[in-house]
């Protein structure tokens, strides 16, 4: 993963930190669950894709850090949303092979019920994620790491 994808903002922060050294601190001193995921937007003249890592303490709140990223306008539907797979994955993929910890869930802003466009999308990207050893969950699950990207993407 290239250097400026690793460098990653605490939510209400301002400051850059390294992925894996702020995730080593995080999971060092607790118990807690790590979350990965992504959420895009579009905007008149470009897309913005916002991938989060959420540390979910249990019973006790969950605290984010995130990379937004502003590229080309991408007009077509599924290479959006399968981009938001991606980019999801690359992020489990470093976590794990950089940080030697396995992320407890990547969320997919997809939506189970087929009446929803990134319905379209469920199973190649739930498929690709699990073949890779990860789990993932969509809509109308409990997505935190989906949410904070969608309201971060904003």
């Amino acid at each position: 993963m290239e250097e400026s994808h690793r460098k990653f903002t605490v939510m209400g922060g301002r400051l850059k930190h390294d992925v894996c050294d702020y995730i080593t601190a995080m999971t060092s001193e607790s118990e807690v669950q790590v979350h990965v995921g992504c959420d895009s937007q579009n905007h008149k003249r470009h897309t913005v894709y916002v991938t989060t890592v959420v540390f979910r303490f249990p019973n006790n709140g969950a605290h984010v850090i995130y990379r937004r990223e502003r590229v080309p306008k991408i007009l077509d539907m599924w290479t959006k949303l399968w981009g938001e797979t991606e980019r999801s994955v690359a992020l489990a993929n470093l976590i794990l092979e950089e940080c030697n910890l396995r992320v407890h869930q990547i969320d997919l802003d997809f939506n189970s019920d087929s009446k929803y466009a990134s319905h379209k999308l469920v199973s190649a990207s739930s498929g690709y994620i699990s073949s890779l050893g990860f789990n993932s969950k969509v809509k109308p699950e409990l997505l935190m790491a989906a949410w904070a990207a969608n309201v971060l993407c904003q």
